[in-house]
């Protein structure tokens, strides 16, 4: 049985490197515009925490979890359990990476979608400075829930396979290469038209309302437009070429703007070409993401570009002369996972009294084991002190710690995001996001931070 997308989320970093920016520091012209680009503390995982958490319905919970990255934090583990983990799901829900390649995207969404699950696709795209990838890439992560009640049904859908050498990247690189363009076109070009055709006439239509084309080959996605059936209009996604979650982006770029009863058909053209036509419900207009993703792209702040290469690991700046953190042990974080990867303390079934962490004695009435667990995740406060500290040890000085009052109860002290030092003030709204505090000696130590709203 296929089901349809019920809901879905996406996320883009707050950080903006300005094209001009790089062409002025490049001496290059590197054109107009500017690329999302995620923070220091920020991975595959953590935004794709950040969009299931927008695509998730609290209490829900999915039959399963399919996270697509090309990028991911940990190889030879699985990085879709943090994801589970963070999202506080049962354990009896499954959760598994597809990861290596773009169309890892489209693999998690049909995974999903056979099963009634959550595709998760999250990537970051770093490439080599001034080229076309660094221009012509962006981070981010898109979430889709599939299940009986659809916004969106899946009416049709065909698949083609073949092998050729159009992109790649060492899994020892950071940046990958990709072959010369016209190649790669002459290969794509009659898959996208075959692909296309075969799903269009399983659909019974002669063309759909809305186009979707997306492909690791960036000119191809320009070409392919007057191949498929005569349509003169596609979209793809707005940040540029993102990996796995690119379909996800473009996708859900449409479905933010789709009528009841219009159709889309979605392309992706990587490793072979996958085409699927879905149509719109009635549902849609009530159940589209809160901010679209139009909305998350013109939010963003600018970063100075040689900062942006500091965090990728692209410019070797001298690192602060602190000692640099040590490597989180794996017995501790288990034994509190709970606490780590959900943000999830206790409230006293007494008096109400919010823990954070979590505790066993009430610290107002002193009731023993009379609490129930509350997950701060998402969760919205108020910050009443905060301090900026320029000595501790951070890729991004200075740090930044704000005393959290949250709107339903608990107090806690939390590293704030996204280098608001100049923008933090008491009274300030922030949220929780999930980041990672530091990584050494290979492991990545995740918790969650405050994020100015």
């Amino acid at each position: 049985m296929n089901y349809g997308i019920t809901s879905y989320g996406t996320y883009l970093p707050a950080h903006r490197v300005s094209l001009a920016d790089i062409g002025k520091t490049l001496n290059t012209n590197a054109g107009q515009g500017v690329r999302v680009a995620a923070c220091f503390d920020e991975d595959s995982t953590t935004m794709g925490v950040a969009a299931a958490a927008a695509a998730l319905t609290p209490g829900i919970a999915p039959s399963g979890l399919y996270f697509a990255t090309t990028t991911p934090a940990y190889a030879d583990k699985a990085n879709a359990t943090a994801i589970h983990a963070a999202l506080g799901l049962p354990a009896d829900t499954f959760a598994a990476d597809l990861a290596g390649s773009a169309r890892s995207g489209i693999a998690a969404l049909l995974a999903a979608a056979s099963a009634g699950g959550l595709a998760v696709l999250a990537d970051m795209r770093i490439g080599r400075p001034g080229s076309a990838d660094e221009r012509g890439g962006g981070d981010g992560a898109a979430a889709f829930l599939f299940g009986t009640e659809p916004i969106a049904e899946i009416v049709a859908r065909s698949a083609l396979t073949t092998e050729f050498l159009d992109r790649w990247r060492d899994p020892r690189a950071a940046t990958g290469e990709q072959w010369e363009e016209r190649f790669g076109i002459e290969q794509y070009l009659p898959l996208v038209r075959r692909a296309a055709a075969d799903a269009l006439a399983e659909a019974g239509l002669d063309e759909a309302d809305h186009v979707v084309l997306v492909s690791p080959n960036r000119t191809l996605a320009k070409r392919a437009a007057t191949a498929v059936v005569g349509k003169l209009s596609t979209r793809n996604s707005p940040i540029g070429h993102a990996g796995t979650a690119d379909i996800g982006l473009a996708l859900a770029t449409t479905l933010d703007q789709a009528e009841p009863g219009e159709t889309v058909l979605v392309i992706s053209a990587a490793d072979g070409c996958d085409a699927l036509v879905l149509r719109a419900t009635e549902r849609i207009v009530r159940a589209r993401q809160s901010t679209p993703v139009a909305a998350q792209f013109e939010q963003g702040t600018p970063v100075p570009y040689t900062t942006y290469l500091n965090w990728r690991g692209l410019l070797d700046l001298e690192p602060p002369r602190r000692p640099e953190p040590d490597r989180v042990a794996a017995p501790p974080s288990a034994r509190a996972a709970r606490w780590k990867f959900a943000f999830t303390g206790s409230a006293c079934g007494s008096c109400g009294l919010v823990h954070l962490p979590p505790a066993r004695i009430c610290k107002r009435c002193g009731a023993i084991d009379a609490m129930t667990e509350v997950s701060m995740a998402h969760r919205e406060g108020t910050v009443t002190t905060f301090t900026v500290d320029r000595l501790a040890y951070s890729p991004a000085p200075p740090v930044v710690e704000a005393v959290v009052d949250f709107d339903d109860g608990g107090r806690y002290a939390l590293e704030v995001a996204d280098g608001a030092a100049d923008r933090l003030a008491v009274g300030s709204r922030v949220r929780t996001t999930f980041r990672r505090l530091h990584s050494a000696e290979g492991v990545h130590n995740y918790f969650w931070k405050a994020q100015l709203l």
